[in-house]
C-alpha cells in the first residue's frame, strides 16, 4: 500500500508563492502573517528577493513582522551582502519596518552608496529612522556623498533621509553647497531648505536653491 506523506507547511507556502496569479499570491502572503510559524520566515525573505509585484512584497514585508522578530531580523541581516539588489532592498524595507534599532551597524558605506538606485532610497531612509544620535553627523557626511544623485525623485528621497536626520545635519549640508559640482550645491542647497521647513515642496525648494547659487555665481557690477 502506498502511503501518500503531506508536503510541510513551509514547501506548501513556497509553491504557493510561485502561483502565476499575483492576486492569489497576495492572498497566500496575507494568510502567511494571520497565521505566522517559524518554517515560513526562510520561504517570505526568500520570495521578497524574487517577487515581481509590489503589492505583493508589501504584504510579504508585513507578514514578516507578524512573525518572531529577532528571528527575523537574523535572517534579513543575511540579505543585506545578497548579489540580488531586491533581495538587499527589500530586507532593509524590512528593517526599517520592524524598527530595532541595534541593527544600525549594519548599514553600510557599501549600501547607503550603492550602485543600485532602489537599494540605496532603501539604505537612505531606513538609516535615518535607525540611527544613533551620536552617529548622525558620520551617517549626514555619507549620504551627502550622493547629493545630486539620480533624478527628481531619487533626490528628494535623500532629502526626506536628511529632514529625518534633522537639524545634526545642517553643518555636513553648509559645507556641500560650496561643492564644485552644481547639481551637488543646488541639492544640498534645497534640502537646507527642507530641514528648516519641512513643508516646503521639494520642487519649490529646488527652484529656490537654483536662484539662489545664481545670484551667489553672478558677476559683481562695479559702480
Amino acid at each position: 500500500m502506498t502511503q501518500h506523506t503531506t508536503p510541510p507547511a513551509s514547501d506548501r507556502l513556497a509553491a504557493a508563492l510561485a502561483a502565476s496569479d499575483s492576486s492569489a499570491r497576495l492572498q497566500v502572503a496575507l494568510a502567511a502573517g494571520m497565521q505566522p510559524h517559524h518554517t515560513f520566515i526562510d520561504v517570505l525573505v526568500d520570495r521578497c528577493a524574487a517577487e515581481p509585484d509590489f503589492y505583493v512584497r508589501d504584504m510579504l514585508t508585513w507578514a514578516l513582522t507578524r512573525h518572531d522578530k529577532s528571528a527575523v531580523t537574523r535572517r534579513l541581516l543575511r540579505e543585506l551582502d545578497s548579489q540580488t539588489a531586491q533581495a538587499r532592498s527589500q530586507a532593509l524595507h524590512t528593517l526599517s519596518k520592524i524598527g530595532d534599532r541595534h541593527v544600525w551597524p549594519a548599514i553600510t558605506t557599501a549600501l547607503l552608496q550603492d550602485a543600485d538606485d532602489e537599494v540605496a532610497r532603501t539604505a537612505w531612509r531606513t538609516a535615518a529612522g535607525l540611527v544613533p544620535a551620536e552617529a548622525a553627523t558620520g551617517l549626514a557626511t555619507t549620504l551627502a556623498t550622493q547629493l545630486g544623485r539620480g533624478g527628481r525623485d531619487l533626490q528628494l528621497s535623500l532629502s526626506r533621509a536628511f529632514v529625518t536626520i534633522g537639524s545634526t545635519a545642517s553643518a555636513v549640508l553648509e559645507r556641500a553647497a560650496t561643492d564644485r559640482d552644481p547639481r551637488v550645491r543646488i541639492h544640498a542647497v534645497a534640502t537646507t531648505r527642507l530641514i528648516a521647513d519641512p513643508e516646503t515642496g521639494f520642487d519649490a525648494a529646488i527652484d529656490e536653491a537654483r536662484r539662489t547659487i545664481a545670484l551667489l555665481n553672478a558677476p559683481v557690477v562695479k559702480q
